[in-house]
């Protein structure tokens, strides 16, 4: 025994983490037990969250999911399924008929599963500009929030893998700007760039620094011509779930996972004094499919709302926090008046534009291209749908006439692209997806009723300030500058799709754009940031804590005060391994 340093009461006080930890697959299995976190939803930024907070063994977290296991689902772990995912595994929401799109409705999917929309999107990995982050750093007055200081967490979570096979990508990508220890796999696709590929690259050469080659979309200087990078790695879909919940960290003593299982609420459990700050750390927990159980829990430090930009203001706006008047009238008790929640919330705008081409339609892989997979993670189906491909980022000239008109440039400052475009190739068809990277429309997430039950009232606001209208009509004509290139004279035969150039203006305006774009699906904003001094303005603090209350903490993309120029999810490990940074400085780790 003269080896044995713990005290015994230590190891007694150890053994409940070690009976109860596991992954339960109801709230009724959920056994009694305090913990010191209640993670709401387990999701990209609540996996990382999780994860994170319980490699420190002295505290015990609560993970929160509404969705069921990703574990075991072959459509969730092969790339080049992405299209055929199961309905079981997304939110299914539709937004409210949109203003702006000749009022449209839009299917809006949201990850209804461990890893969230991480385990069910296109994998596409870009980070943004380095703009982007200084703009949040100057809006919240923190400059923690700077690129630069965020440089050593964004490494963190990254860890780049080269494609199996071995293929030479020197060139393709810099790895001065890579992490390599960290959760989530990031890589170049396996196969060799095709012929569509080298066009592309041959186009660069061609437009003589127009469209300028960049080594790494992910330097924090995004604009030229890029090989896009992803979210998987030896041959599977790397999810926040795959990374940041294997197996090893679910074995830990000190994490419960719960699955289909809905937060409906969250409550105060005290307040300091007449008119002191409410302390807000119990949680209402109901089974995702209904009913009338309930079961209260209450954090012992925090409660952290990780439902992402269309859930979490769900949450705060059933739980009596936002603004009091629209509470009010659903019958709704305000429990604190804070009037931004889900409001401000920005996506970027897509258009997708077609031309006709020589080429022939790729046949789609076959049973063997599965069993290939199955045997050594390699072949067709180790891509995404975009994978492999470059990606085009471009800025509006300053000196164009749409400043002068509407105002403002929102973009966050010169290295920041306003447009994305996204080529595709089927052969007898190009595509190419435009982006508007950068709106001026803001939306709203807004409550039906006041059952948590009830889907929310999504209004993405597309196109309901001019300015988008014009900046996306430049984005096609740049797109469309691109394929003009030498490069495709004898592989593009006709553009299908109008021509901002040639079409009458109001027309390609209103019947091309209105009635055919859509959303970049990468919301933000519905719980901004702000300054701590601005009280009424925005939802958390630089810290991400809920304005005006103890208690409870906002991690995952309705956070983000300006819409970033990446696709979302990228953004979001970086936001909330600084908010793992924010917990561990409040409580000590």
């Amino acid at each position: 025994m003269k080896h044995l340093h713990c005290p015994i009461s230590l190891l007694l006080a150890f053994i409940p983490f070690l009976v109860h930890a596991r992954v339960y697959e109801s709230l009724e299995r959920l056994p009694n037990r305090d913990y010191d976190f209640i993670v709401i939803g387990g999701g990209t930024a609540g996996s990382v969250v999780a994860s994170r907070l319980t490699e420190n063994h002295r505290f015990s977290v609560l993970l929160v999911e509404a969705g069921p296991n990703n574990e075991g689902v072959l459509d969730i772990q092969v790339p080049a399924f992405l299209d055929q995912i199961n309905t079981t595994y997304n939110w299914n929401y539709v937004t409210e008929p949109l203003s702006g799109l000749n009022n449209r409705t839009l299917p809006y999917p949201r990850g209804h599963v461990l890893g969230g929309t991480s385990s069910i999107n296109g994998m596409v990995y870009t980070r943004g500009a380095r703009d982007d982050y200084d703009s949040w750093a100057r809006m919240t007055g923190d400059p923690g929030w700077t690129w630069d200081s965020l440089f050593p967490l964004i490494k963190r979570h990254e860890k780049w893998v080269p494609p199996l096979g071995g293929r030479n990508i020197t060139g393709q990508y810099d790895p001065r700007v890579h992490g390599y220890n960290g959760n989530t796999l990031v890589a170049l696709v396996q196969s060799e760039p095709t012929e569509f590929d080298q066009r592309i690259m041959q186009s660069v050469q061609q437009l003589d620094g127009e469209f300028p080659f960049n080594l790494d979309p992910n330097s924090g200087n995004p604009i030229g011509v890029t090989w896009n990078q992803n979210t998987f790695g030896n041959g599977e879909r790397s999810s926040a779930a795959a990374g940041y919940l294997n197996s090893e960290v679910r074995r830990r003593a000190n994490l419960d996972i719960v699955l289909n299982t809905l937060a409906t609420k969250v409550l105060p459990i005290s307040q300091e004094g007449s008119g002191g700050r409410l302390d807000i750390r119990k949680v209402e927990l109901a089974p995702r499919s209904g009913g009338g159980t309930r079961k209260v829990l209450t954090a012992k430090k925090e409660v952290v709302l990780s439902g992402g930009t269309i859930n979490t203001p769900h949450i705060l706006l059933n739980s009596g926090i936002g603004n009091s008047t629209e509470l009010t009238a659903l019958g709704i008790t305000t429990v604190h008046d804070l009037p931004d929640v889900g409001k401000g919330m920005s996506d970027h705008h897509a258009v997708l534009n077609v031309w006709n081409a020589t080429g022939t339609p790729y046949p789609q892989p076959g049973p063997e291209a599965l069993e290939q997979w199955r045997a050594n993670r390699t072949g067709p189906l180790s891509n995404a749908t975009f994978s492999g491909r470059p990606f085009i980022w471009t800025r509006i000239p300053a000196n164009d006439s749409i400043f002068e008109e509407y105002g403002e440039d929102p973009s966050s400052g010169e290295n920041a692209p306003h447009i994305e475009i996204v080529p595709g190739d089927e052969g007898a068809q190009v595509l190419a997806v435009v982006f508007l990277l950068t709106p001026k429309s803001r939306g709203s997430v807004t409550l039906r009723s006041s059952n948590p039950f009830d889907p929310p009232a999504i209004d993405l606001g597309l196109f309901t300030h001019p300015f988008d209208v014009e900046a996306l009509r430049i984005g096609v004509s740049r797109a469309i500058r691109f394929f003009n290139a030498p490069a495709w004279t004898d592989y593009i035969t006709a553009l299908v799709t109008p021509d901002p150039d040639t079409t009458p203006r109001e027309v390609f305006n209103e019947a091309f754009i209105r009635g055919t774009a859509a959303s970049g699906t990468h919301p933000t904003g519905t719980a901004a940031m702000s300054a701590r001094d601005k009280l009424k303005e925005g939802v958390v603090d630089p810290d991400l804590k809920v304005k005006g209350v103890k208690g409870l903490r906002i991690v995952d993309a309705s956070v983000i005060p300006r819409s970033p120029t990446a696709h979302t999810q990228a953004p979001v490990y970086i936001v909330a391994e600084r908010a793992v940074e924010f917990i561990r400085e409040a409580y000590k780790f």
